[in-house]
């Protein structure tokens, strides 16, 4: 198979009947040079979790202890993408997309996080990047993506500052390989779940039920982010560098609920806005600080040349136990759908902050997808996306400086403590044969790229 081999991609279904895009006026205020993306994350698609000197990651561990990840499954195969890269770039261009969001994998390029450095698993993401490049897609990588290699974590993981010497050291070995062929470098995905999901709750590796911890880890993470950015930028590293940030809007049920909602915001969105934008943590009742010593907040604020923000649904806060009104619905992961959420979050940041751009690097859902005939008819995906989308042209019509915008998911694919169970991918894959299906929001969101792009041009 050559690499760019379009014939080794699925058939592209086309539209079902009575499917229509949103009209390009309305999408055209986005822009012609709108950045239109699609993401994905090492460890949920990559498998071959030991070859070529791949390490041992936190996730490897966490998956083979019993009743972690649901059906007890791993990240061993996934999607096969370290094989079939070749066929997954061909269906990016088929795709039309302009940017592709993938993550290195700490473990591959260097086994225990600190040490040798593994040639192949560096070759890996080499031939990626260039074959990324050839098709016309930009590549963007985020370098950290919840896969901590496990020897660091028998020292210490993320409580460690050794670990936050180790992950700055790892970041400029990666911007002096892969930073002049980049497009974006983001240092971490999501902070917060590493926290909380992995420190506090459980649900996610380590698997650490210590809510103390879990606010040093937050602060560390924080910390190496900043060391980081130094690191990169001592080292000549050019293209644009930040981090992604899972947020949410926050609603409460009744006027009574306003106060722990905003205390629930303050633990999930400006746990990481203060000190990375404001150079501090929130100051409000049930806000737990972290040790920080001197000279760690001026560290952690380095200029970021752009932010980037996932979103999925808002935080709702109600201490009676009131449901949100989930009048759209919710996904298969059990989220309300509430695109309005988006452009609330976004004008509301826009508001609080002094923002660098803005780029949506994760938005998607989970659905119950089956192919049927050959096709995968996810309208539900669709109609999710057109509203998610219709909020951000909304949010940049309100003066947000929003860059891009990446689908998650590229794929199907391991979609942690959840297993394969849940499906995010605008293309079906098939666990078994590793037959890759794109769905009709496959074709919708590339058509309305298309239709977008054209819009804004003849604007």
């Amino acid at each position: 198979m050559s690499m760019l081999d379009i014939s080794a991609a699925a058939h592209v279904p086309t539209a079902p009947s009575g499917l229509s895009l949103p009209a390009p006026e309305t999408l055209q205020q986005l822009g012609q040079r709108f950045t239109w993306g699609v993401a994905t994350a090492a460890f949920q698609i990559e498998g071959a979790n030991q070859t070529d000197g791949r390490g041992e990651s936190i996730w490897d561990r966490f998956c083979a202890t019993p009743g972690k990840v649901r059906n007890g499954d791993d990240g061993s195969q996934a999607c096969d993408h370290y094989r079939r890269w070749p066929q997954d770039v061909a269906l990016m261009r088929q795709l039309g997309i302009d940017a592709y969001r993938f993550s290195i994998a700490w473990p591959r390029v260097q086994a225990l996080g600190h040490g040798a450095w593994n040639d192949k698993g560096i070759a890996f993401y080499d031939r990626l990047i260039d074959a990324l490049l050839d098709a016309g897609i930009q590549p963007h990588a985020t370098l950290y993506h919840w896969d901590l290699p496990q020897a660091l974590q028998d020292e210490g993981g993320w409580l460690s500052r050794v670990t936050v010497q180790r992950f700055a050291e790892y970041a400029e070995r990666m911007g002096r390989l892969f930073g002049d062929r980049m497009h974006s470098l983001a240092t971490h995905n999501e902070p917060w779940c590493t926290a909380v999901l992995g420190h506090e709750t459980g649900q996610f590796a380590p698997g650490w039920r210590d809510q103390v911890a879990a606010v040093q880890v937050s602060h560390n993470l924080l910390l190496s982010h900043g060391l980081a950015l130094q690191a990169l930028r001592a080292a000549g590293v050019k293209c644009p560098l930040g981090i992604v940030l899972n947020q949410s809007s926050r609603s409460a049920a009744k006027p009574k609920d306003q106060p722990a909602a905003d205390l629930a915001y303050a633990k999930f969105v400006r746990r990481f806005m203060d000190p990375l934008l404001l150079g501090r943590y929130p100051q409000l009742d049930g806000f737990v600080q972290p040790t920080a010593l001197e000279g760690d907040m001026a560290l952690i604020r380095q200029p970021l040349d752009f932010l980037g923000i996932n979103y999925y649904t808002r935080l709702w806060v109600s201490q009676d136990g009131l449901p949100p009104p989930a009048e759209l619905g919710r996904t298969d992961m059990g989220w309300e759908i509430y695109p309005d959420g988006l452009r609330e979050l976004l004008v509301g940041l826009q508001r609080e902050y002094p923002l660098p751009p803005i780029y949506i690097m994760e938005n998607g859902m989970a659905n119950a997808d089956q192919v049927v005939d050959g096709q995968v008819q996810d309208l539900e995906r669709v109609d999710y996306l057109r509203r998610h989308l219709q909020a951000l042209a909304e949010a940049k019509a309100e003066g947000v400086d929003i860059r891009g915008y990446f689908a998650w998911s590229l794929m199907d694919n391991f979609e942690w403590d959840s297993g394969y169970a849940k499906r995010f991918g605008l293309v079906h894959v098939d666990y078994a044969t590793q037959q890759r299906t794109p769905k009709a929001s496959f074709d919708w969101y590339r058509r309305t790229a298309q239709a977008t792009r054209q819009g804004a041009a003849n604007a």
